[in-house]
């Protein structure tokens, strides 16, 4: 780049040079033509007079006009000349010029670059710095954290240790307060036992009260609760009884009842299965002949098969409930079996009462 700055500059000065020389030579000969012409003014002038008696040499005009074209023809190679040398000067100038301004433009990104690579060193350096120092400041934290993790270990095992003699020492007293339970335990066993024997004995007892307060009693089943709407339930009774065993009231005449009444006393409107009519009766003889003849056949009222039972505890009839599969098999094979008081299954096998 700088040798080619260097011929243009020496071409562009050769070119100055040469036009300056053309330039003097035009100027000297047009003085020289302007110094022959003014001579020969001169002469004309003060030879006014003779110019009218003596003729212009011919060879002096031919010379002047080929001195003007000879001029004109110089004055116009010079500015030639001149004009491409000025040319080429300024182009190289502008060449130069741009290429400064790309070199100018090129060492600005250069230096912009090279401020702001030592922007990011010093930038990185102070995050160096700062993480040092952030690492410096984490190990002394962690040195401080184990030194009191260690301390606190320390006293976590010692108590630790103390804790187990404690519970080895409490172990030992549980083992012996252990040992009390179970045999308060057994003792204890053994108290409910007998209880629970006094409790059943109890409850066996209560039960036959129970049902020994309702033998007078008489339970009706499958009875339609419709009839309870025209008549009372003992005038029912009664038609029951004259309708399936008037026999009992020619002996005995009217049957006495004490109390009758439905059980529940109150209707659940789910069931579709009427309550049953319990019936107490004054007489428990006239009660057993009904039970009796209920045995031997099937009551009816108004076209309605209605059954006749003995009245008994709720849980005596739980109990007597449980018999009913074992009981109608028994009586599909032929075995003729009963449930006697309170609720003790029998069946007739081979001429004997198992």
């Amino acid at each position: 780049m700088r040798g080619a700055r260097a011929q243009t500059n020496t071409g562009s000065k050769e070119g100055v040079n040469m036009s300056k020389q053309q330039k003097k030579k035009s100027k000297i000969t047009i003085d020289r033509f302007c110094t022959g012409s003014d001579l020969r003014a001169n002469g004309t002038e003060e030879n006014g007079s003779s110019n009218d008696k003596s003729a212009i040499p011919v060879n002096w005009i031919q010379a002047l006009e080929e001195l003007k074209i000879q001029f004109k023809t110089q004055l116009r190679e010079a500015e030639d000349h001149w004009g491409k040398n000025l040319k080429t000067m300024i182009s190289h100038l502008e060449i130069e010029a741009l290429e400064l301004k790309q070199e100018n433009c090129v060492l600005k990104a250069k230096i912009n670059q090279l401020d702001n690579e030592a922007k990011e060193m010093k930038d990185e350096a102070k995050k160096m710095k700062d993480e040092a120092m952030e690492m410096r400041d984490e190990l002394k934290r962690m040195k401080d954290n184990l030194q009191k993790k260690s301390d606190q270990k320390e006293k976590n095992d010692q108590k630790a240790k103390d804790e187990i003699l404690s519970l080895r020492t409490r172990i030992q007293q549980l083992e012996l307060s252990d040992l009390t339970r179970q045999q308060d335990t057994i003792k204890q066993n053994q108290k409910n036992e007998k209880i629970e024997e006094n409790m059943k004995h109890l409850i066996h007892k209560t039960e036959d009260l129970e049902n020994r307060l309702r033998r007078d009693n008489l339970r009706t089943i499958s009875l339609p609760e419709d009839h309870d709407k025209r008549k009372s339930l003992d005038i029912i009774l009664q038609e029951i009884i004259q309708e399936n065993c008037p026999d009992i009231l020619e002996q005995e005449g009217k049957v006495e009842i004490e109390r009758i009444h439905r059980s529940p006393p109150i209707l659940n409107p789910q069931l579709t299965t009427p309550r049953n009519v319990i019936a107490k009766f004054k007489n428990y003889q006239t009660k057993e002949k009904i039970l009796q003849a209920s045995k031997k056949k099937s009551f009816r009222y108004h076209g309605t098969t209605v059954r006749i039972t003995q009245d008994m505890a709720a849980s005596t009839l739980k109990y007597r409930k449980a018999w009913n599969m074992i009981f109608w098999k028994a009586r599909e094979l032929g075995l003729q079996p009963r449930i006697n008081y309170p609720t003790k299954l029998t069946i007739f096998l081979q001429g004997k009462v198992w």
